[in-house]
């Protein structure tokens, strides 16, 4: 018997992503009339190997593998509609407890008072188990009430099984304190794995913001 295909999902084929600037006062951001979408982990979790990955620029942020390389919310225009913004390590970083300071204040912010951050990705290394500050960053964000999801980088580090045994521990002790789970992803930017995921979410909420604009 024949049976049609099911149309395939239209999936997020990213054209043009620049660099547009980068920032430490809310202020002098670009305006806020494009969604925007922030990542934020701790020093050194992938976030710019990450975002390389999902533009499929290999080199627009720069990668380092010194911690605290990233002290700006930087900005990167995609397809003219829209921004990627790569936010500080959050941390251990070699600098002065004053610097980290002004970092963590720059940080909260941005992301307690922009009114055009949509979605916040939360990078965790799934070769460690639960890490208290990523812990205590995500509860923060639990207060403040920002939407976000867990973004567990590196899973082509570690075996399944590890992986899987960190990714568990940290949702357990999540469940301790809030009464539903974020979406979670599993990345790797060597496998490149997660970016359809990721960029589809990101494409149901630029529709959301475009009905509401």
């Amino acid at each position: 018997m024949f049976r049609c295909k099911k149309p395939q999902e239209r999936m997020m084929n990213i054209v043009t992503a620049e660099y547009t600037g980068s920032y430490v006062e809310l202020e002098k951001c670009p305006p806020p009339n494009k969604p925007e979408y922030a990542f934020i982990g701790r020093s050194n979790v992938g976030k710019s190997s990450l975002i390389n990955l999902l533009t499929a620029r290999k080199g627009l942020a720069k990668t380092s593998g010194t911690p605290g390389k990233t002290q700006t919310l930087n900005f990167f225009l995609i397809d003219e509609s829209w921004y990627i913004v790569d936010l500080p390590g959050y941390g251990f970083a070699k600098t002065a407890l004053k610097q980290r300071r002004q970092w963590e204040q720059m940080i909260e912010r941005y992301i307690r008072n922009r009114p055009t951050l949509l979605w916040l990705f939360v990078l965790i290394d799934s070769r460690l188990p639960p890490q208290k500050i990523d812990l205590e960053f995500i509860d923060s964000l639990g207060k403040w009430e920002i939407p976000f999801t867990l973004v567990f980088t590196k899973t082509d580090k570690g075996t399944q099984s590890e992986v899987s045994r960190n990714i568990r521990a940290f949702t357990d002790n999540m469940k301790e304190r809030w009464e539903a789970i974020p979406p979670v992803f599993k990345t790797s930017t060597v496998k490149r794995t997660g970016r359809d995921a990721i960029l589809e979410l990101i494409e149901e909420y630029n529709l959301r913001f475009g009905a509401l604009a």
